[in-house]
């Protein structure tokens, strides 16, 4: 069995300018879909939190992701996870 060695700013399966990318690209569409309107960086910062979310979430679920494209979903999810908590607090 092979172990992966990863540093605090990287992704299974991806390094720290996909992880950036993925970022980016998680934030615009959580943005998105939540009708929100923010700036490249606050969408990569969201994107790039949401994969730590995400992350997280699928470790408690026992749900296992590979490559750039699961991180990008697991990082959607925790993105739209984020943006849903935002939103709902900033209403209270």
């Amino acid at each position: 069995m092979m172990s992966q060695q990863m540093g605090f700013m990287t992704m299974p399966g991806v390094g720290f300018l996909g992880l950036l990318l993925i970022g980016l690209i998680a934030g615009y569409v959580a943005e998105r879909a939540m009708n929100r309107d923010h700036g490249l960086l606050t969408n990569m910062l969201v994107g790039i939190a949401g994969s730590f979310v995400g992350g997280a979430l699928a470790g408690v679920l026992n749900i296992n992701y590979y490559g750039f494209a699961g991180n990008l979903v697991v990082a959607i999810v925790g993105a739209l996870l984020i943006l849903w908590v935002f939103g709902r607090a900033k209403r209270t």
